[in-house]
């Protein structure tokens, strides 16, 4: 079977987390199709709660832990990316945020994305395509059409609802995971710009 990897990217804080019980039904979701469509895939998972301290590190210092730099090889160098967080005041989390601003702006180009967020209610999922849509563009990923938004009542809405968002944008990660190479898109996110020149990057911030 051809083989792919999927890089997961869950911004939840506390234990348990609705936030993860998200991204693991989109990841189930994801590998199934995949599955079907003759794809042995293998899941790789950042929990950004983990990796905090070292976020906010490597934004003062600018460099990143043994830690944080194994968490961004396995997002930057993935067939597909399943990226959710909580929505707070209305936008994604700073963690969220923080752990975006450490890659490479070049690093996530031509990348797969499926973006979800949980929320308290349904009024915070505008945010997804106000906020998160937006960043994702920005970095040139391929963000797909369905986002999916989880609210407290969502979690027990019957199929159509939750379960029905889920498994569309899993149908559509996993397309464009079958038919994606990014082999050739893949950089070292810690190498130097060509010409060793600063403007543009994080040392002329």
């Amino acid at each position: 079977m051809t083989k792919r990897r999927i890089a997961v990217i869950s911004a939840g804080l506390s234990q348990p987390s609705s936030t993860r019980l998200l991204a693991d039904r989109l990841v189930d979701a994801t590998t199934r199709r995949l599955v079907d469509l003759g794809i042995d895939a293998t899941v790789d998972i950042v929990e950004l709660r983990d990796v905090a301290q070292d976020v906010t590190n490597n934004l003062v210092t600018g460099f990143p832990s043994a830690k944080l730099e194994a968490a961004i090889e396995k997002v930057t160098t993935a067939d597909g990316l399943i990226a959710v967080t909580p929505i707070f005041t209305t936008s994604y989390s700073g963690l969220f945020k923080s752990f975006i601003d450490v890659l490479d702006p070049q690093s996530l180009t031509g990348m797969p994305v499926v973006i979800g967020a949980t929320g308290g209610t349904e009024r915070h999922s505008l945010a997804l395509d106000y906020a998160m849509r937006p960043l994702f563009t920005y970095l040139h990923a391929t963000v797909l059409p369905t986002a999916v938004y989880a609210a407290s009542s969502d979690w027990g809405s019957a199929e159509g609802g939750l379960a029905g968002r889920i498994e569309r944008a899993a149908g559509e990660l996993a397309t464009l995971v079958v038919e994606s190479d990014r082999s050739s898109q893949v950089r070292d996110p810690f190498e130097l710009p060509a010409g060793f020149s600063p403007v543009g990057g994080y040392g002329a911030q």
